[in-house]
């Protein structure tokens, strides 16, 4: 799952709600935990609180599950330094989208990529939601690229990208990860992917579909992933805004404020939904702690 930021009504980071994350997800039964991407709002954080926020998760995830620092930068040099750090702090691999200052060149996008493995020399994931990189480009940077290992496939229709990159990717390619909070999962496990990097307010029930698909109990799976998937819709709707909050009613996270600036922030409907949704929910969610 992808770790948020959780920060106080001042938009200060609140480092204790962050470790809570990790220990959740470690305590239901999640391979891993990615921070900071898109879902953290990593592009509205300082540089000195990045580094210090994944010094944070790999401290609280202490070698239980293994961390995926994010290590997007608008230039090379930027991210050639957020992956050396990572690194250099223990993350078991590094992800990371493209360049972002302008749209880069498929030169640029071998030259970026190329820094950050060289400076991490842990496994990368590319992660691919925006435009500019198509499966030839994405097995070309598998195949020349040391340590270059897996990708989160996010472009839409992703089901349709992961059959595309799995029919050219060769041996280099540890696997396809899939994500959009995991709304597509089942369809992208029918085609191959290895995994998913979801939010975390509903990771203990990503845990249990992904349990029962690999036990072969598929109609389970199925039952599981629709319970799930009325949640799923709203945020995709209305955004981070649900994660925080439903982590906030779970006890997971102190306050459900944003750091991005301007989100629309969850009207009284919007509240009466995921009332009724959480209800319905209930069955499925681990209690915690």
């Amino acid at each position: 799952p992808v770790l948020q930021t959780p920060v106080d009504g001042a938009g200060r980071i609140d480092a204790a709600s962050l470790r809570r994350q990790v220990d959740f997800c470690a305590q239901v039964g999640c391979h891993g935990v990615v921070y900071p991407v898109l879902g953290s709002e990593f592009q509205f954080l300082e540089d000195a609180e990045r580094r210090t926020m994944v010094e944070e998760v790999i401290a609280a995830a202490a070698g239980r599950i293994p961390v995926v620092a994010g290590v997007a930068g608008p230039t090379a040099a930027s991210a050639e330094q957020f992956a050396r750090h990572a690194a250099g702090a223990g993350a078991d691999a590094v992800i990371a989208l493209p360049p972002s200052l302008a749209p880069p060149s498929r030169e640029e996008i071998l030259a970026y990529y190329r820094c950050i493995a060289a400076a991490a020399q842990v496994p990368v994931f590319i992660q691919h939601s925006h435009a500019g990189m198509d499966p030839p480009l994405l097995a070309s940077l598998l195949r020349q690229v040391a340590h270059i290992q897996y990708v989160k496939e996010e472009m839409h229709p992703s089901a349709h990208h992961i059959s595309a990159l799995l029919a050219q990717a060769g041996p280099e390619c540890r696997g396809v990860f899939g994500g959009a909070h995991g709304r597509w999962m089942l369809s992208e496990l029918e085609r191959g992917a290895t995994g998913f990097m979801p939010a975390v307010e509903a990771a203990d029930v990503h845990v249990r579909i992904w349990d029962a698909y690999q036990a072969g109990q598929r109609q389970e799976a199925r039952r599981l992933f629709y319970g799930l998937l009325p949640l799923l819709n709203l945020v995709l709707i209305m955004g981070l805004p649900v994660c925080k909050e439903v982590l906030r009613r779970r006890g997971i996270i102190a306050s459900a404020a944003m750091r991005q600036p301007d989100v629309a922030p969850l009207d009284a409907h919007d509240l009466t939904e995921l009332d009724q949704l959480l209800a319905d929910l209930q069955p499925l969610l681990r209690p915690w702690p």
